[in-house]
């Protein structure tokens, strides 16, 4: 996966001016503080350089994994028309930037941020990106912790914003949330314990106000991930040059872990199951570790079973796998 070439140019020319030793000593600093899990001041950013890093190094992988996600949705409900997006927590309006790679019919975007540097370099990037769906945006200066309300819109979606916040406040969000949402509501975090920890506890507050979950749950059944382990997925996505010396990586492109859910106001047919790790595929049969309605199972494909064979020769990490 690659980032909108409109993206990619906007925010190289965001980067023009700026030393490449100051912007990699706040790509620096940022990594150190994800690795802690916990935001220094109630926030990761703390800087315009902390900024600007974030945007050339860590927002095209939040980019990948909400582009999944969104086409995760489009999979599952192919049918459902999004028209309008209210995104919450949207730092530069980077889920805004995914959902318009996936919902071609999407039309309004509400851009909710506290954080007033966020906002302008949100509008900048819509401005030099020439993207007409994100430059008329409606941001809205507003502290998630103080909003009791929300418009109502299509898709709600917080993506990599919950994190920040203490799990009551996040609680607290989603249950305002949840009323603005008219077809879904969509939570994404990072792929760690602590990100699938607030993942698991908002699934079932998503569930005790009636959401019913399209994705990646295949059932509405308490989640039968066991203590020490979490259920996580991968997007991988390239690199550009810049990209790529922010994170002194030598590889051209770097895998995003991330967990989410998303859950719907309607009824919706579930995924059968889903595959949680790589398959491993051997001559003759592959093994899958899916979460079913039954709990996490080990399932064998071999040649003998050849319609399953065909899709286990395909079927990736994160994939629906039907029953």
């Amino acid at each position: 996966m690659q980032l909108p070439e409109q993206l990619r140019r906007a925010i190289e020319e965001q980067m023009a001016g700026h030393g490449p030793r100051s912007l990699g000593q706040a790509a620096l600093e940022l990594s150190e503080k994800y690795r802690a899990q916990r935001p220094a001041k109630g926030s990761f950013i703390t800087s315009e350089a902390h900024r600007l890093a974030y945007a050339a190094a860590r927002l095209p992988a939040t980019f990948a994994a909400g582009r999944a996600v969104f086409a995760e949705i489009r999979r599952r409900l192919p049918d459902q028309g999004i028209t309008s997006l209210l995104e919450l927590g949207a730092g530069p309006g980077t889920a805004g930037w995914a959902a318009a790679e996936v919902f071609a019919e999407l039309q309004q975007l509400t851009l909710v941020e506290r954080d007033e540097g966020w906002i302008r370099m949100g509008r900048s990037l819509a401005r030099a990106g020439e993207n007409a769906l994100l430059e008329n945006a409606d941001w809205v200066h507003a502290d998630l912790r103080a909003a009791t309300s929300f418009p109502a819109r299509d898709l709600v979606v917080c993506s990599y914003a919950l994190g920040e916040l203490e799990q009551d406040e996040a609680r607290a969000v989603v249950q305002a949330a949840w009323p603005a949402a008219r077809v879904a509501l969509v939570i994404v975090e990072p792929g760690t314990m602590a990100g699938f920890g607030l993942i698991r506890l908002l699934r079932a507050e998503l569930i005790g106000l009636g959401g019913h979950l399209v994705a990646p749950c295949p059932h509405q059944g308490e989640c039968p991930i066991s203590a020490g382990d979490w259920c996580h997925f991968s997007q991988r996505l390239d690199r550009s040059p810049l990209h790529r010396s922010l994170k002194i990586g030598a590889l051209g492109y770097e895998d995003e872990k991330f967990s989410y859910v998303v859950a719907a106001k309607a009824p919706v047919l579930p995924a059968g199951a889903r595959v949680l790790r790589h398959p491993l595929r051997r001559a003759g049969h592959a093994r899958l570790r899916l979460c079913t309605a039954e709990g996490i199972q080990m399932v064998a494909v071999t040649r003998s079973d050849p319609e399953n064979w065909k899709r286990a020769r395909k079927i990736a990490w994160g994939d629906a796998w039907p029953q």
